[in-house]
């Protein structure tokens, strides 16, 4: 019933865990992305410990529904984690998820629940928001 969620950037992968049954989601974690790709072992140990039966993975697009650059990335990740986990893999538009992450992000830090030291968990929590709006729609 688990399913991880993917917010992928060229610097970071904002990731949070879903559960089917309750339609909720959570953020995880933020794994280091750059010139030589994922950290790997953290993703192993990630996919390992929660056991997803699927992996959603934010598909940019510009506010117009176009494709843009970052576009392919995402889908070359997709697809790596689909051959890597041998579990499916979905995309999802995540339009304005990064607008709603930093709403999240700064109703947090107003409650007392977080702190600006924290400001790196906003990739998680835009794979929060993906994964929220991937369930809602199933």
């Amino acid at each position: 019933m688990n399913v991880l969620g993917f917010d992928y950037g060229t610097r970071a992968i904002g990731v949070a865990l879903g559960n089917r049954l309750t339609r909720s989601a959570r953020p995880i974690e933020v794994v280091d992305n750059g010139a030589h790709g994922p950290d790997w072992a953290a993703l192993d140990a990630l996919v390992g410990a929660w056991q997803p039966d699927t992996l959603v993975v934010g598909l940019p697009l510009s506010l117009d529904g176009h494709e843009q650059a970052i576009s392919r990335a995402a889908r070359d990740f997709a697809a790596t984690l689909s051959t890597r986990y041998a579990r499916p893999v979905e995309l999802a538009d995540e339009r304005l998820t990064s607008v709603e992450a930093s709403h999240r992000f700064a109703a947090r830090r107003a409650s007392g629940t977080a702190r600006r030291k924290h400001a790196a968990a906003i990739d998680a929590i835009a794979a929060e928001v993906i994964l929220e709006n991937w369930l809602a729609a199933r």
